[in-house]
């Protein structure tokens, strides 16, 4: 019901993930290459274990009729393409690439089955021409930054009463990300919020962008999610503690039981199912570019409770009544 709530607010509905596949015969392995702009997937990294139970529900079980191959450019995205013809050249049936230069580079060096997670706006950053019919052989879920940007501003709002600028950090490299930053900086600007932007392309930037705080210190942080920022997410929380910041993330919700103040975006377990579900259609035979792209249906509103009081805040009682979850 809570969770009902929230996209209340949004004016969206959640609707059940469609029932589960019959099992795959166990006489053929399909193999599924994971592609990221990170580290590579494991089985025990969040994204991993909840495609694993997606795939599974629909009768892919890993060592049996499935096998991975996975490749991780540790955000070093010259590494991608060379990444990504080893992924080809393994044989893959589908590639499932995490964030944009990922699927960039996957569409554009490779004509295998792609399916898209964490991306930005596949419309705005140009990775497939619209969401009903994707073109190419890419397909996958978007984001919702646009729609989501001006809630999670107003959540923040309501849980720092003081805000009234708010430092953004990017990585300026990848462009859904610096399309993520753009909504982001126009959401706040509509709330009366000032913008510091602290652009960063390597992590010797993100101590720069430290440096310039403490000479302008912002009322709270907001973090664009991609491989760099979520690498060196811990430096940011400690600067941020040792500085009484509260930090948002806008993606990735695992990431604040690490020390975020709140997080409000798509249930990346939903999302995940639903990615399962596009790797299931693709490698029965349907063709990505027949696959529209799929949108959020489910969302969870999160705030740590820990934090707010390292930070002497309180949380308000309109603001645990929406949250999913209260982490004390």
């Amino acid at each position: 019901m809570r969770r009902r709530q929230v996209l209340t607010l949004l004016g969206c509905v959640a609707i059940a993930s469609p029932p589960p596949a019959l099992a795959q015969s166990a006489s053929r392995t399909y193999r599924v290459g994971l592609f990221n702009r990170g580290a590579p997937v494991t089985d025990a990294s969040p994204y991993g274990a909840a495609l694993i139970r997606g795939l599974e529900k629909r009768g892919y079980v890993l060592g049996r009729n499935l096998e991975f191959e996975r490749r991780g450019a540790g955000g070093r995205f010259d590494l991608l393409p060379g990444l990504l013809d080893e992924l080809v050249a393994s044989k893959v049936d589908v590639i499932v690439a995490l964030g944009y230069p990922a699927a960039s580079t996957a569409k554009t060096r490779a004509t295998l089955p792609v399916v898209v997670f964490s991306t930005g706006d596949p419309v705005g950053t140009g990775l497939v021409d619209n969401l009903a019919r994707p073109s190419a052989h890419v397909t996958g879920i978007s984001d919702m930054t646009v729609e989501l940007s001006p809630k999670r501003l107003q959540l923040l709002k309501e849980l720092v009463p003081t805000l009234g600028r708010i430092g953004i950090v990017w990585n300026t490299a990848d462009a859904g990300m610096v399309l993520r930053y753009q909504t982001s900086d126009a959401a706040a600007r509509k709330l009366g919020i000032a913008i510091q932007p602290f652009g960063v392309r390597e992590p010797d930037d993100i101590e720069r962008a430290f440096e310039a705080m403490k000479s302008a210190k912002p009322d709270a942080l907001l973090v664009i999610a991609e491989a760099l920022t979520i690498a060196n997410r811990r430096r940011i929380y400690d600067f941020a503690a040792a500085n009484r910041l509260p930090v948002l993330y806008d993606e990735n919700g695992f990431l604040i039981h690490d020390g975020g103040l709140m997080f409000y975006g798509p249930d990346n377990d939903e999302s995940f199912d639903r990615v399962a579900a596009l790797v299931d259609r693709i490698l029965k035979g349907t063709k990505p570019q027949d696959l529209p792209f799929e949108q959020p249906r489910l969302f969870k509103f999160v705030i740590n409770a820990k934090t707010t009081k390292e930070l002497g805040l309180e949380i308000p009682p309109s603001l645990r009544v929406l949250a999913d979850e209260v982490i004390e």
